[in-house]
């Protein structure tokens, strides 16, 4: 049995909800000078310009972003098509369930939250990936994974792994302690990247095998 569209609309709306208050309360506390929920650092010792450009260099953050882009569309159209909503839609799906997954295997025990915090991390770490996934599963819309959308879905992360490594030998930070080459080499943060590249090509093979075995889910109706 389907779900009725009207379930797919409230889920992402709740979810576009979640991500969007995260956001709006994590970008006031970087200005205020406040914890960041992808890091724990806080402070006033750098410009707000600075702090800004390094909480949206977060891999968390963009890929929130991605689900927030990609779940306001289904909330107008639980049928959503179109090649560029593809690869969004694919882009946050894996983004944010490697998110989740990092987060909890590795970074969890090293950022310490409390007050509104703990709030926003809940909302990008735990809540944002169980319920991208958990609407993906249930509502859909598929089949939307094909060759090319797969191909085209590898742009982003790549984008986004050249660009952490070139900032960071300019600037020197680098938004994760895994790939932090001053602190581990390039040897091991190389390493600990493609451990996570690992990762997100066999969820990318997961996510097209059950999109094509799931039951089909693209009629509004």
């Amino acid at each position: 049995m389907r779900p009725p569209a009207s379930w797919s609309r409230v889920w992402h709306a709740v979810l576009a909800l979640v991500v969007l208050a995260s956001l709006v309360a994590q970008v006031a506390l970087v200005v205020a000078g406040g914890g960041d929920a992808n890091s724990g650092e806080a402070g006033t010792e750098v410009p707000v310009s600075t702090r800004l450009v390094r909480l949206f260099s977060f891999f968390t953050v963009q890929s929130n972003l991605l689900v927030l882009a990609a779940a306001v569309p289904l909330v107008l159209d639980p049928a959503r098509d179109g090649r560029f909503w593809r690869v969004l839609r694919l882009d946050g799906l894996l983004g944010i369930v490697v998110t989740g997954a990092v987060f909890g295997a590795v970074l969890a025990p090293l950022v310490q939250h409390a007050g509104v915090g703990w709030w926003i991390n809940a909302g990008f770490h735990y809540v944002s990936p169980a319920m991208a996934l958990l609407g993906w599963l249930l509502f859909g819309p598929r089949p939307r994974i094909d060759g090319r959308t797969l191909a085209w879905a590898f742009a982003w992360p790549v984008g986004w792994v050249v660009y952490t490594f070139v900032r960071g030998a300019v600037v020197g930070w680098y938004p994760y302690p895994f790939l932090d080459v001053e602190a581990v080499g390039y040897a091991t943060a190389l390493r600990n990247t493609g451990f996570v590249v690992v990762l997100a090509v066999l969820l990318l093979a997961l996510f097209r095998w059950l999109d094509s075995r799931l039951p089909r889910v693209d009629d509004p109706r």
